[in-house]
C-alpha cells in the first residue's frame, strides 16, 4: 500500500511538472509505466493464487490494488495526448502483460488502450504495423509463459472489434488484425495445453496448426 501511494505521488508529479511540451521527460514517463506495471503484476498481488480466506482478508483490508493501479496507468496513458506515439511500440509489451492479469474488470478497463495505440499510429503513418508486429511477438512469449486464457481471448476480440467498428478508417484493417490475434491466441492456448500431453498425434497437430 505504501508503494502504491508513492507511485500515485509520482504520477501526480509527472502530470503537473513533466507533461507540457517544454518540460516533457520521456524517460521519466517510461520509468513510471514500467514501475506501475511491475507493481501490478507482482506475485503478492495475484489474489487468485491465494486461499479464499486469505483473499477475502486482503480484499477487506486493502481492496484489489491491481484495479487501482490499472486505472491510474490507463488515465496516465490517455493524458499523454500527442506524445503517445513516442511509446509505440515500446509500451506494447508492458501493457499486454498488464491486460493478461486474470482480473475481469482490470482487463475490461485496460484492453481499450490497445485500440488507442492502433489509432494513434494509424493517424500518423496510415498503418499500425509497428504495434501489430510487437503485440504478435510478445503474445507468443507471454502465452508460452503461462499467461492468457479463453476469457482473455473473448474479451480482446469483443472489445477491439467494438472499438474498430466505431472508426470507419480502422474498421477493415482492425477487423483483420483482431481475427489474426484471436486465431493466434487460440492456437497458442491449444499448444500450451498439450505441451506435456502423451498423445503425440494431438500434440503434433497443435504444433502444425500454430506454425
Amino acid at each position: 500500500r505504501e508503494f502504491l501511494r508513492a507511485i500515485n505521488h509520482f504520477a501526480t508529479t509527472l502530470t503537473e511538472m513533466f507533461l507540457s511540451n517544454s518540460d516533457f521527460e520521456l524517460q521519466l514517463w517510461n520509468n513510471y509505466f514500467h514501475l506501475a506495471v511491475a507493481f501490478l503484476t507482482q506475485d503478492s498481488l495475484q489474489l487468485e493464487n491465494f486461499s479464499p480466506a486469505k483473499r477475502n482478508s486482503i480484499l477487506a483490508k486493502y481492496g484489489d490494488m491491481r484495479a487501482t493501479i490499472g486505472a491510474s496507468i490507463r488515465d496516465m496513458w490517455y493524458s499523454l495526448g500527442q506524445r503517445k506515439i513516442e511509446f509505440i511500440p515500446g509500451m506494447v509489451g508492458p501493457i499486454l502483460e498488464m491486460t493478461l492479469v486474470p482480473e475481469l474488470e482490470l482487463r475490461k478497463s485496460t484492453i481499450p488502450i490497445f485500440f488507442d495505440m492502433m489509432l494513434c499510429e494509424h493517424r500518423l503513418t496510415g498503418t499500425f504495423n509497428r504495434f501489430e508486429d510487437e503485440i504478435l511477438r510478445r503474445l507468443d512469449s507471454e502465452v508460452e509463459g503461462g499467461r492468457g486464457d479463453e476469457q482473455y481471448m473473448q474479451l480482446f476480440k469483443s472489445i477491439l472489434l467494438s472499438c474498430c467498428q466505431s472508426h470507419p478508417e480502422l474498421a477493415k484493417p482492425g477487423e483483420d488484425f483482431v481475427r489474426l490475434v484471436s486465431e493466434l491466441l487460440e492456437r497458442l492456448l491449444d499448444y500450451r495445453a498439450v505441451m506435456n500431453d502423451e498423445n503425440k498425434t494431438y500434440s503434433m497437430s497443435c504444433t502444425v496448426n500454430l506454425l
